[in-house]
């Protein structure tokens, strides 16, 4: 495994192959919201400060493990390079070796909107091709309004997510995604998530 160490050059957003098949897309709109806030001067500080984790896969194509939400809100803003920080470099493996350490690292989440695991022939090629999780927005809601706290444990929100999509209607937060999000605060505050990453434990009466 090589060091973390930044490449000097900006890559292509087009050229990031993501390593996930879903976001949430009110998150999505979130990031896109505060990137129109920031002037130019910011917005290179911004990105300069938030270098995208990739891993050379086959072919040398770059992979992100890490920053979906930002990299699709920054592509549907018209943003067309970001810096990346290269945490390995697999490109001597074959395409099921490369898979298999990336589901081995918990760099990838292959898992559908509908919260089933896929085959990573399901994720798509190009940030701009990731489907919405309205569990995953949920969720990411959820830990802003306090009913968990940041986790370094990988892909802790879409655990969250995954236990939402348990115990509420997928229609629900469709319909209602404030309705939604105070039923996933009560949810949160029980016994029942005290498995979960960040779990705050309930509050007392």
């Amino acid at each position: 495994m090589s060091a973390r160490e930044p490449t000097l050059h900006p890559t292509p957003i087009a050229d990031l192959h993501p390593t996930q098949i879903t976001v949430g897309m009110r998150e999505v709109a979130a990031k896109r919201a505060a990137w129109r806030r920031k002037n130019d001067e910011k917005g290179g500080l911004f990105l300069g400060r938030h270098m995208i984790p990739v891993v050379i896969g086959p072919k040398e194509r770059p992979y992100a493990v890490d920053h979906h939400h930002l990299l699709r809100a920054l592509h549907d803003e018209g943003v067309t390079h970001v810096l990346v920080t290269v945490i390995a470099d697999l490109k001597r493996l074959d395409s099921d070796a490369f898979w298999f350490v990336l589901d081995n690292r918990n760099w990838m989440h292959p898992f559908g909107d509908d919260g089933k695991r896929r085959d990573h022939k399901d994720i798509p090629s190009s940030v701009a091709d990731l489907i919405d999780d309205p569990f995953r927005s949920l969720a990411g809601e959820l830990r802003r309004q306090g009913g968990f706290s940041k986790d370094t444990t990988p892909f802790s929100e879409f655990l969250w997510a995954d236990f939402l999509r348990r115990r509420i209607r997928r229609g629900d937060i469709e319909s209602d995604f404030d309705a939604a999000l105070s039923r996933a605060i009560t949810l949160a505050r029980s016994m029942e998530a005290d498995y979960l990453p960040g779990w705050c434990g309930p509050v007392p009466r």
